[in-house]
């Protein structure tokens, strides 16, 4: 990832569309509805929005253990009349964090359990 996430996946894809209609496929709740359903928001409304570029969305998982991310989709026209589509996905649930630090050989200081 050229971001520096550690947490996420970046993906680009170019699609045939011009720009305006995948802004409409992304932004418009009723047209996103078909690919990314509501029951897959934590909120139905965008967490920023510059219009007719970037729009970026909270996800929760719908099974345990129920992990908050966010997806950023990032519009931009390409050389053949289409669209360059960016999709960022990275997991910004503060627990991954706790999750990850308790692993072997982490240099943590020892603890003695009760007997």
């Amino acid at each position: 990832m050229s971001d520096g996430t550690t947490n996420g996946i970046e993906l680009e894809f170019d699609v045939d569309e011009p720009p305006h209609k995948v802004w409409r496929a992304i932004s418009i709740p009723e047209f996103r509805e078909s690919w990314l359903p509501q029951g897959a928001l934590a909120d139905p409304e965008a967490i920023t929005i510059t219009p007719g570029q970037q729009v970026r969305y909270r996800l929760s998982d719908d099974a345990p253990p129920f992990l908050e991310s966010t997806v950023t989709f990032t519009i931009a026209p390409n050389e053949s009349g289409g669209t360059c589509l960016r999709i960022i996905h990275e997991l910004t649930d503060m627990r991954i964090d706790r999750m990850t630090r308790n692993t072997a050989n982490n240099n943590d200081p020892p603890l003695m359990s009760a007997a």
